[in-house]
């Protein structure tokens, strides 16, 4: 019972993590790119099923296993901690919508009110994969999947969000909500973005835990 009772603190803290630096790097992307772009980054409809999608990916976090050191003793709240951490960590989700609305306004072209939807449709994969992979870096202060691997829950619900996601642009679905099909070389992109997103994140990780002497 008290172990249980500390897995389920550590993973709510997680969860609140995620949201919190999830939320505030979207806030500052669809600021910065609502006050740059001749259009909307994304459509209210296409937020609202890309919040949907993610929050669907997070359902499994309840159940999600937890390194051995997070455990061993008692934990307390920190709100102030939640803050530090949305600070550091939200910006570096925005930094990679910057680089995807660059893509996709100089490499795809996609920079006028009749290509809006190649733009949203870029930004909608990006955004989503981005949110639902980073959990995989924020649940341990380890190196993912080498390390410290996800509950098989989690990572079942990651994948098959992030499958769903690359999808939604090629079908009814995504048709009726404004999106359009992808150009192949798109995901080509798109596996260097995450990439680079995950590396940095990682390296800005243990930074994190260096100066602030803690993660989770």
């Amino acid at each position: 019972g008290l172990i249980t009772g500390r897995v389920t603190f550590v993973n709510i803290i997680k969860y609140m993590k995620m949201a919190a630096s999830s939320n505030f790097g979207n806030v500052l992307s669809v600021l910065g790119a609502t006050l740059l772009l001749p259009f909307l980054p994304m459509a209210p409809m296409q937020l609202l099923v890309q919040n949907l999608l993610y929050d669907l990916s997070q359902v499994a976090i309840p159940f999600d296993d937890v390194d051995p050191e997070y455990v061993v003793l008692p934990r307390k709240w920190a709100v102030p901690e939640l803050g530090q951490f949305m600070l550091c960590i939200g910006p570096i989700s925005s930094l990679f919508d910057y680089g995807t609305f660059a893509l996709m306004w100089f490499v795809f072209q996609a920079n006028d009110e009749e290509s809006q939807a190649l733009f949203q449709s870029g930004w909608f994969v990006e955004g989503l994969l981005s949110q639902t992979l980073i959990v995989h870096l924020i649940r341990t202060s380890k190196v993912p999947f080498m390390e410290s691997s996800a509950a098989p829950a989690v990572t079942l619900a990651t994948a098959s969000i992030m499958a769903v996601g690359v999808c939604v642009p090629f079908t009814p679905l995504g048709a009726a909500i404004g999106l359009t099909r992808l150009p192949p070389e798109y995901f080509l992109w798109l596996v260097l973005i995450l990439t680079a997103y995950c590396v940095l994140t990682q390296k800005l990780k243990r930074l994190y835990i260096l100066r602030f002497k803690s993660w989770l």
